[in-house]
């Protein structure tokens, strides 16, 4: 039977804080020959609809462990605090922490970036570029064969990501505000946070409050090494999930702000070339010191972001403040 070291962590991690923990089982990956993996979500804090809550996704991409073991990571590092951390035992108070930390289980046990069905999870929304895209890269309807397959035309989502879709609309959109991060591995040599569009050039309709948030994490952490920018300054993509949740969160009136950590794995090549000869190392740190770095790296960003939600209206803009957010944001991205 096939084994998922990430499954069997984190399902340690759900052990440990069985007292504080709301766990589901959303889904369930069948690989046959016994082999079958849950897909799990994970609460805490305060569940009530009117307070603000934060997501943290990963595993999307089956090769690209890291973003799973980052989110794994924070969560541990969550239960374990809260055995003693009084500050953050009244965080939650305020605030619902939500997780997801493997969305393509099948994927990761086969090693593939794809799900079973050889569809990229996130290529599959039903969303379409408004301009060029890379070939293939932007996505493509040729085959499940090619990489960044985005299904074929006409069918309905992925059963992976209608699980994240729904688990989403349930529990971020029915609440005023929400912020989501989903990690993830592969693009450079530096660390990248990207935002809403991927489709599109366009601005957002928050840009406003994605230009607070940039502003309040850049004086807090101030040597950081994150870009923090729209993905679409760096190319456009068909059916990104993020971009589909994003517009039902405007259908709905609601504030709701994605963004994905996107680790730059090509360093870790640079470092190690011998990485180029593995497929999982294109996309993951192989030498135990620099997967621990990269642990530790992420660790406050995930944090931050749980202190955002929490604190959203200190930060949020104002009606009279954000106009001249919006300018400062279209200077520095548009």
């Amino acid at each position: 039977m096939v084994e998922l070291s990430e499954l069997n962590a984190l399902e340690r991690v759900l052990e440990l804080g069985r007292d504080h923990l709301e766990v589901q089982q959303v889904h369930t990956v069948d690989l046959g020959d016994g082999a079958r993996f849950p897909v799990y979500t994970i609460a805490l804090g305060n569940p009530d609809a009117q307070l603000p809550a934060a997501a943290f996704v990963g595993g999307v991409h089956g090769l690209e462990r890291i973003g799973a073991e980052v989110v794994i990571a924070f969560l541990h590092s969550v239960v374990m605090r809260l055995q003693w951390d009084s500050t953050l035992q009244r965080q939650l108070e305020n605030v619902r922490l939500l997780f997801m930390p493997i969305v393509n289980p099948g994927g990761m046990a086969l090693g593939t970036r794809a799900n079973p069905q050889g569809v990229d999870l996130m290529r599959n929304a039903p969303v379409l570029a408004q301009g060029d895209v890379p070939f293939l890269l932007g996505g493509q309807r040729f085959s499940r064969y090619l990489p960044w397959y985005q299904g074929a035309a006409g069918q309905s989502m992925q059963a992976e990501n209608q699980a994240l879709c729904d688990w989403v609309e349930r529990e971020l959109l029915s609440r005023p505000f929400s912020l989501a991060v989903d990690c993830h591995s592969g693009f450079g040599t530096l660390d990248r946070i990207w935002f809403p569009y991927a489709h599109t050039r366009k601005p957002i309709a928050h840009l406003a409050e994605m230009q607070a948030l940039r502003n309040i994490f850049f004086q807090t952490y101030s040597h950081h090494n994150y870009i923090f920018e729209p993905q679409s300054l760096q190319y456009l993509t068909h059916g990104d999930v993020w971009d589909h949740l994003y517009q039902r969160a405007c259908e709905r009136d609601t504030v709701f702000l994605p963004l994905t950590l996107e680790m730059g794995s090509w360093l870790w090549v640079k470092k190690n070339p011998r990485q180029l000869f593995s497929r999982h190392g294109i996309f993951n740190p192989l030498i135990a010191h620099r997967q621990q770095r990269v642990l530790r790296r992420h660790q406050s960003l995930l944090d931050f972001l749980g202190r955002a939600a929490a604190g959203q209206s200190l930060w949020r803009p104002q009606p009279q403040a954000r106009a001249s957010l919006h300018d400062e944001a279209l200077a520095r991205w548009y």
